[in-house]
């Protein structure tokens, strides 16, 4: 496992945390863990109750999601610096919106979800910056998603 400090400075390095003061980052250091994948592992599949938010360090992961008719479709593509598992970090919806399969070997910061949030809760700065970040993951996933279901409409009335 690193240290507090590595995970500091990893921290420092992601673009949406640069915000964050000094305290905050020690804060969501204290939580996380690093995870590894190796390609074609599944991180968490579509339904499941997995507990974690992940923020992508080195590798890629594909997300799909199950289309009746037409199975499990890849609709995204997830890279460095990017999260996944948000649906975890939601009080109502914490089930897998999706499943993450490693394209390639991955990397990742490891977040438990219940802990996140409750820091979050306690430090406002810090949960206004994680919440704002994952807002804008969540509407760029849900615009993916909706292109390949066009795309799918499209194709059955060609």
């Amino acid at each position: 496992m690193l240290n507090q400090e590595v995970l500091t400075a990893t921290l420092k390095k992601i673009p949406w945390f640069l915000d964050l003061s000094p305290t905050s980052l020690k804060s969501l250091a204290d939580l996380a863990g690093i995870s590894t994948f190796q390609a074609n592992h599944l991180i968490f599949k579509e339904g499941e109750q997995d507990p974690y938010l992940y923020v992508i360090l080195e590798g890629k992961v594909c997300l799909e999601s199950y289309v009746p008719g037409y199975g499990s479709l890849p609709y995204c593509t997830v890279e460095s610096l990017d999260a996944i598992g948000c649906s975890s970090l939601t009080p109502v919806v914490r089930q897998k919106t999706s499943t993450a399969r490693a394209l390639e070997k991955t990397t990742s910061l490891t977040f438990q979800a219940d802990s996140l949030m409750a820091l979050c809760e306690s430090d406002c700065d810090l949960g206004y910056v994680i919440m704002r970040r994952l807002a804008n993951i969540v509407a760029s996933r849900m615009l993916n998603h909706r292109l390949l279901l066009l795309r799918l409409i499209s194709d059955q009335k060609e």
